[in-house]
């Protein structure tokens, strides 16, 4: 237990200039009287540790030590080689800095765990398009890349239904939604999301921008794609369900939007049904949906698509009798 705090004290002061003694006991959850008597340890073991007296001191690495990456167990190396996602740096352009980052860790694993990345490239694989969906990587994407990661201003053409619209943008981001890249960017002000496909051209500037320090990238995604999902939602439609019914709507539709109707629903009828109105993108999306509920729903409204599913029961008997 102690040695793996000492290791970690020994990390977390190589990746600062420096840190008082209650910041580590934040970090590494002891007292500060358990921290003095830690880099004290470090010391006497060779660990170049030195104490800054006074109100602004704390403790630091002194002479550039760096640790090599001994303290690693076999499960903390493999992970460490899953932190990665190799298809999406290779569309980003990255895949030759990755490779040379993955070697350098390599070679300061110690001899059993160099065989790290192997073991879990064979367990893990990330493939994130949908079935039945060809990804084509963006042909900008590369240079958008390197303007994200240099915080540099983009001048850019994206294509809008018929219209070109050119826009100087922050590129705070990126997100792999499916298969399909997305941006996140700051224009005048505000946030948007830009799918990278549809750029016609993009033009990193030398001018660098300031990014926000309260922004979130996954909170940020999270929070427009939910956003997105209900901006779909335009129609309603009233169905009554089984117990299966309920149990498998959020599988065939929005998720949230069923579990968010199944909740506000009232109790059962005497036939222990449920009826739910259930937000859907039209009457087309929610017919293909609902349909493969077979009998478990009931369409009640509205009655231009009870009247299809009718048809299609109808249709149904008579094909099979």
């Amino acid at each position: 237990m102690r040695a793996a705090r000492l290791i970690k004290m020994v990390l977390l002061l190589q990746s600062r200039p420096s840190m008082t003694a209650s910041e580590l006991a934040r970090e590494l959850e002891v007292s500060e009287r358990t921290i003095t008597r830690d880099a004290q340890a470090l010391s006497e073991a060779g660990v170049p540790v030195y104490a800054d007296r006074g109100r602004a001191g704390g403790y630091r690495l002194i002479g550039g030590y760096r640790t090599r990456l001994t303290g690693l167990a076999r499960g903390e190396a493999e992970a460490l080689f899953l932190s990665g996602v190799p298809g999406a740096l290779r569309e980003m352009g990255l895949d030759d800095v990755s490779s040379a980052a993955r070697l350098k860790v390599s070679a300061a694993l110690l001899p059993s765990l160099r065989d790290a990345s192997d073991t879990a490239a064979q367990r893990f694989h990330l493939d994130a398009p949908g079935w039945y969906h060809e990804p084509e990587t963006p042909e900008l994407l590369p240079v958008i890349a390197e303007a994200v990661w240099g915080d540099l201003l983009l001048r850019t053409r994206y294509r809008r239904e018929d219209t070109d619209v050119e826009r100087q943008l922050a590129p705070y981001g990126l997100v792999l939604k499916a298969g399909v890249w997305y941006l996140c960017a700051a224009v005048e002000g505000t946030f948007r999301v830009y799918r990278i496909d549809r750029f016609v051209s993009a033009e990193p500037l030398q001018e660098r921008f300031s990014r926000e320090a309260s922004f979130d990238l996954p909170a940020f995604w999270e929070e427009r794609a939910a956003e997105f999902a209900r901006s779909l939602l335009r129609a309603e439609v009233v169905v009554r369900l089984t117990r299966e019914g309920a149990r498998r709507l959020p599988h065939l539709t929005d998720r949230a939007a069923a579990h968010a109707s199944i909740e506000a629903a009232d109790p059962p009828d005497g036939d222990g049904r449920i009826t739910v109105t259930l937000p859907v993108e039209s009457e087309e999306v929610a017919y293909e949906q609902l349909l493969s509920l077979g009998p478990e729903g009931e369409i009640l409204a509205p009655r231009t698509l009870r009247d299809r599913f009718a048809e299609a029961a109808e249709g149904l008997r008579k094909l099979y009798g």
